[in-house]
């Protein structure tokens, strides 16, 4: 099974630097979304074959998730219960008969972090969920978590300290959900391996290689000897985020 997450910065104008070329030569059994800032009406794309789960935020043209799936799943979630968050359409659990799959686009903690502690809260809610959920079933977790975790994760760590995505803080909710018994599958396949799958617009920083890596695909450890595979597809372009990949065998 190949599933593709990834942050498009808006479907619609992903769809005009060609998601549509991208999502039929993939041909993914799943594909996440995060920030495709459309409401049900708004979205053109529709690819045959695939169910669709969009959650927008009640702001337009703000945020928002959505899951292509082929298979229908057992159930389908949107949100965690926390009305902040869940107007922002951060979240869909997708429920499938080996696994649940969860879509997040994680809340960014802006800058002068003035979103840090509200952040901070929503690791704790996510963290409790996935665990809760990771005691019924194998748990599948994806999406764009707007953290570097580690210095490799980062071309400039020390100028990076208190940047948002780069905080102590933030880096280390990321290692207590890791050691409360989940894997960032990428960083486990390739550990010593560099690469990045958000560049800023400014500065030609995807040109000079000056990125951050803050999209992931994290399992419970258990989950993680049906994993063969976990990439980051940063030659595909149409975002300031590249397209990750996973492949699982159920």
């Amino acid at each position: 099974m190949k599933i593709i997450s990834w942050n498009v910065a808006g479907l619609r104008a992903c769809l005009n630097k060609g998601f549509d070329r991208f999502f039929e030569s993939e041909k993914a059994d799943i594909v996440c979304l995060q920030e495709t800032k459309v409401l049900e009406e708004q979205n053109p794309f529709h690819p045959y074959g695939y169910q669709e789960y969009l959650f927008p935020a009640e702001k337009k043209g703000y945020s928002g998730t959505m899951i292509y799936t082929k298979e229908k799943p057992i159930s389908v979630k949107y949100g965690i219960g926390i009305e902040e968050y869940d107007k922002e359409g951060r979240t869909i659990t997708l429920e499938f008969k080996d696994f649940y799959l969860i879509n997040c686009y994680v809340p960014n903690s802006k800058r002068e972090l003035e979103r840090l502690d509200s952040r901070m809260e929503f690791e704790d809610h996510m963290r409790n969920y996935l665990k809760e959920l990771s005691q019924k079933k194998h748990v599948l977790y994806c999406g764009d978590l707007n953290v570097a975790h580690e210095e490799i994760d980062i071309k400039n760590p020390k100028q990076n300290q208190r940047s948002a995505g780069f905080t102590i803080e933030e880096r280390n909710k990321m290692t207590e959900l890791l050691e409360s018994g989940f894997i960032d599958t990428f960083r486990y396949f390739y550990p010593e391996e560099v690469k990045y799958t958000w560049w800023s617009y400014l500065g030609h920083a995807r040109e000079k290689g000056i990125g951050w890596r803050l999209d992931y695909f994290i399992v419970n450890k258990e989950f993680l000897e049906k994993v063969k595979d976990s990439k980051i597809l940063d030659q595909v372009e149409g975002s300031d985020h590249c397209p990750i990949e996973c492949e699982i065998q159920l």
